[in-house]
């Protein structure tokens, strides 16, 4: 089971989406700085998470909200 997921920097305008098949750590690694990439925009919170079989599928749809269209719907949620 894989989870494709949307968090939100509490201090600056800027949401991540990923894919992990551990939630639950992955947001922990984000929050306590040890991911490069989103190191300068914590701390974060959880604004979106989608349940997925298969790596292939949830890959899919990671890259569906990193587009311009699924950004907008994440926004939309805020």
């Amino acid at each position: 089971m894989f989870h494709v997921y949307a968090i939100k920097s509490v201090t600056r305008n800027y949401i991540y989406v990923g894919l992990t098949g551990n939630l639950k750590n992955r947001l922990l690694r984000h929050n306590k700085g040890y991911e490069k990439t989103t190191r300068a925009y914590r701390p974060f919170k959880l604004i979106y998470t989608e349940e997925c079989f298969d790596r292939k599928s949830a890959r899919e749809r990671e890259k569906y909200f990193k587009s311009g269209v699924g950004k907008e719907y994440l926004k939309s949620l805020l």
